[in-house]
């Protein structure tokens, strides 16, 4: 769609202005301006020199949150208004990526580059010693933040006990890890989450009776073979340790593991026995995460 208006003296295109013009561009595909409002913008723009965004903000017809938004589109950081997307509001790195809390997984980002993703090591899981330590949200806020810095990015529940990567993304894919391990699905499962840059769930799909066991199969590393394939960076979420001993199988599928715990909750004793369980199954500790919440 051309903003400009017909019958109208056209300014030249510039960087800047072609720049711009795309705020306007993205700002009518977002539904916050009308093609009349597009109109108001560019005359109060042309007659007192102001961006698009200024003048549409002048105007009254978008707030600077909106501005936000769609520079984070332009410069590939989207991000959600609180409510877009119906997805948990836990998930931080969507709903408030300028705030403390993720400037965080950013920095844990940084560190996990530089000490583990690579070309030989694309996989990770997230292990903590017993439930309610934050070890889902963070995975789901770790594979976002990871798709945002433009890695393919793959986000596996491996918790086939008591998933809940398809209740924070609000999968309709009932189909998971389970159904590929027993054979009854493909990598079709996958679901790309359209909200996020390059960002791809798999839940853990059918709650099978028999978790260890699928998790012990062979196919769970022909599906990890497969998946390093595609993706750039794979975060794994698992069950509590204290519970099963899925999270080590997972781990080793994965070679490596990140382990969670939370403040003032966790015991030392706790995560030195994951530690070594970790470290048994033959995968690598490759580092420590406190959630403080």
């Amino acid at each position: 769609m051309n903003l400009n208006l017909a019958n109208k003296p056209v300014a030249p295109i510039t960087a800047n202005t072609a720049r711009e013009a795309s705020i306007g561009l993205l700002l009518l595909d977002m539904g916050k301006i009308t093609p009349e409002d597009a109109e108001r913008v560019l005359r109060l723009q042309k007659v007192e020199g102001l961006r698009f965004g200024d003048a549409a903000q002048k105007l009254g017809l978008v707030t600077e949150a909106d501005i936000r938004q769609v520079l984070s589109l332009q410069f590939d950081y989207p991000y959600l208004q609180p409510g877009q997307g119906n997805f948990d509001p836990q998930l931080v790195a969507a709903y408030a990526p300028f705030s403390p809390q993720v400037e965080g997984l950013r920095a844990l980002r940084s560190q996990l580059l530089l000490r583990w993703f690579n070309e030989d090591c694309k996989s990770l899981a997230l292990v903590s010693a017993n439930s309610g330590e934050g070890c889902s949200h963070l995975a789901a806020n770790l594979a976002v933040v990871f798709s945002q810095l433009g890695e393919h990015t793959l986000l596996v529940d491996a918790n086939l006990r008591e998933p809940r990567q398809h209740k924070i993304f609000n999968l309709g894919e009932t189909r998971g890890l389970s159904d590929i391990l027993a054979g009854r699905a493909s990598m079709e499962a996958v679901t790309r989450v359209k909200s996020f840059v390059d960002l791809s769930v798999l839940g853990a799909g059918t709650i099978p009776p028999n978790p260890q066991e699928l998790l012990g199969r062979s196919t769970f590393s022909e599906f990890m073979k497969q998946a390093t394939n595609h993706y750039d960076v794979i975060i794994v979420d698992t069950p509590p340790v204290a519970q099963s001993s899925d999270a080590q199988l997972t781990a080793m599928r994965c070679g490596g593991a990140l382990m969670v715990s939370r403040l003032n909750h966790t015991r030392i004793s706790e995560l030195s026995s994951v530690r070594d369980q970790i470290t048994l199954s033959g995968a690598r500790v490759v580092g420590a995460v406190v959630n403080d919440f």
